[in-house]
C-alpha cells in the first residue's frame, strides 16, 4: 500500500505581516513546515509532494530533496491546489494524504488513524475532524443519519442553526488516489471568491452515494492552525509543553516546566535538572545528573555527567564530566572543557581547550589557546590571541600557575609547572618550572615543583 502526502504550503500568509514566508517562520527551534512533514512520516509511505506559491523560492530551497515540489499559479484556492500534484501521483500511489503546512501540532499518529480509517472505508474519503468550543473559523461538519459526513459548511456561509455544530473541520483528508484526480476536476469554482475549494470535494462524494468517514479527534490544542503570530505563540506554547513532559518522562527534572524552553532535537539524560529559564537550542546533547541554569542559554553544545552550570551562556562548545562554571560564564564557538574543569563568573573561552582540572579564574579570556592539565588560571587573566590580521595560539603546560591580571601575548608557550606575577605581560615564552614577573615579564628564578597528589 502505497500512501503519499500533499502538503498544501503556497498561502501568502498576509496576516503574518512577515517577508519571511507563513510556513518557514521557527516553532521550537524547527520551520513550521518540518514539523507537519516529521508527523507524516509515520503515515505516509513515499516522498511528500509539497503544493508552493508565495515564497516559492524560499520554501523549495529549505526542503531541499526532503520533499518534491510543485508551483500552484495562479493560486485559485485549496482544490485547485491539490490539483497541482495529480502530475506527479496520477497512477503512482493508492491512497493520498491531503493537509495544510501551517498545522504542526498534528502528531504522525493522528494521520495513521486517518489512513487506517480511509483503508477500512468503502467510499473514497475520510476527513479528521475535532469537538470544540470555540470554533476558530473552522467549517462545520453535517452528518447524514447513518453518522457518515454530508457537509463541509465553511462558517461565513453557515446558518445560525449549522453556526451551533461543534464538530470542526480539521483540514486533513485521506483519500482513495484513483478517485481524487477526477474529483478535484468536478469542484466548481466559488462564485463569490472565484476559487476552487477543497472541501466541497465532500458534497462530490455524497452526491455519488459515496459515504464519507470521520475521525473524530479529542485534542483541540493539536489542531491549532497558524494564521497570525498569536496563533504562532500559542502553537509554540503547546508545543514546548509537549517537549518537557517528554523529557520528564524520560528522567529530567524540571521545577517550573512552563520556563523551560526546549527546542526540538535536543537529547537529556536522566537525572538532569533543568532550572528555570534555561534555554536549551540547537544540536545539543547534555547527559545525566547535570543540574543546569537557572537563566542559562546552550546551543549547538554537548555536555556531559555530573556538571552544574549556573547563569551561564554556551554555544557551539564540549564540556566533558564534572565541570563547574557560572555565573555569568559563557563559552564560545570551539570551547573544550575536559574533565572537572571549573570557570569561575565572567569568564570567557573561544576556540581552546581546558585540560583536566583546570582552574579559571573570574574576570579572564582565553582564546585559541590550549591550556594543560591542574593549572590555575588566575582572576583578570587575558590571552592577547589578535594582532589585527590573525589569530595567534597560546599552549600553556600542565601544573602551571597564572597570576591575577596576566596578559598572555600570543604566539606564546609557557611550559610545565611555570608561574607568572600577578599583573605580568608575557611576550616570550617560558620554560618549565620558571617563575617571570614585570612587564615585558621577565624570568626571577628557577622553581621546585611540588608533586601533585593523584
Amino acid at each position: 500500500m502505497k500512501v503519499t502526502a500533499v502538503l498544501l504550503a503556497a498561502g501568502q500568509g498576509t496576516r503574518m505581516k512577515s517577508d519571511l514566508p507563513k510556513v518557514l517562520h521557527p516553532l521550537c527551534g524547527r520551520p513550521m513546515i518540518w514539523h507537519v512533514l516529521e508527523a507524516l512520516k509515520d503515515a505516509a509511505t513515499e516522498k511528500p509532494v509539497v503544493v508552493v506559491g508565495h515564497g516559492a523560492e524560499q520554501v523549495t530551497d529549505h526542503l531541499g530533496d526532503s520533499a518534491q515540489t510543485v508551483l500552484q499559479d495562479p493560486q485559485l484556492g485549496t482544490g485547485h491546489a491539490a490539483m497541482q500534484a495529480e502530475p506527479l501521483l496520477k497512477g503512482k500511489t493508492d491512497y493520498v494524504i491531503v493537509t495544510y503546512a501551517d498545522m504542526p501540532l498534528l502528531r504522525g499518529e493522528t494521520f495513521k488513524r486517518l489512513v487506517e480509517t480511509q483503508r477500512l472505508n468503502p467510499g473514497p474519503m475520510s476527513l479528521l475532524t475535532v469537538i470544540a468550543e470555540d470554533p476558530r473559523g473552522f467549517g462545520r461538519i453535517v452528518r447524514k443519519p447513518d453518522g457518515t459526513v454530508e457537509a463541509i459548511v465553511e462558517e461565513y456561509v453557515a446558518t445560525p442553526e449549522q453556526q451551533q455544530i461543534r464538530e470542526l473541520n480539521v483540514g486533513a483528508y485521506c483519500f482513495k488516489a484513483d478517485w481524487l484526480w477526477d474529483a478535484l476536476h468536478r469542484i466548481q469554482k466559488n462564485p463569490k471568491k472565484g476559487e476552487y475549494y477543497l472541501t466541497d470535494i465532500v458534497e462530490i462524494a455524497v452526491s455519488d452515494n459515496l459515504p464519507v468517514q470521520a475521525v473524530v479527534h479529542d485534542d483541540f490544542i493539536e489542531t491549532i492552525g497558524i494564521n497570525t503570530r498569536v496563533h504562532l505563540s500559542e502553537a509554540e506554547a503547546a508545543l514546548r509543553m509537549r517537549i518537557n513532559r517528554a523529557h520528564m518522562l524520560n528522567g529530567v527534572s524540571m521545577m517550573n516546566p512552563e520556563a523551560t524552553y526546549i527546542e526540538t532535537g535536543v537529547k537529556i539524560g536522566r537525572d538532569t535538572t533543568i532550572l528555570p529559564n534555561t534555554y536549551i537550542h540547537g544540536d545539543t546533547v547534555i547527559g545525566e545528573g547535570n543540574v543546569i541554569g537557572p537563566n542559562t542559554v546552550i546551543r549547538d553544545t554537548t555536555i556531559g555527567n555530573g556538571c552544574k552550570i549556573l547563569a551561564s551562556v554556551m554555544e557551539g562548545a564540549v564540556l566533558e564530566d564534572d565541570v563547574d562554571m557560572g555565573p555569568f560564564a559563557r563559552l564560545r564557538k570551539g570551547a573544550h572543557l575536559k574533565s572537572h574543569v571549573h570557570m569561575g563568573n565572567f569568564g570567557e573561552v573561544k576556540d581552546s581547550t581546558l585540560h583536566e582540572g583546570v582552574k579559571m579564574g573570574h574576570f579572564s579570556y582565553i582564546g585559541n589557546a590550549d591550556i594543560g592539565a591542574h593549572t590555575n588560571i588566575g582572576a583578570g587573566t587575558i590571552t592577547a590571541n589578535y594582532d589585527g590580521e590573525r589569530k595567534h595560539p597560546t599552549v600553556v603546560g600542565e601544573d602551571a600557575f597564572i597570576g591575577s591580571d596576566t596578559m598572555l601575548v600570543a604566539p606564546l608557550k609557557l611550559g610545565d609547572g611555570a608561574r607568572t606575577g600577578a599583573g605580568a605581560i608575557v611576550t616570550k615564552d617560558v620554560p618549565d618550572d620558571t617563575l617571570v614577573v614585570g612587564m615585558p615579564a621577565r624570568a626571577i628564578r628557577k622553581l621546585e615543583r611540588k608533586k601533585r597528589k593523584e
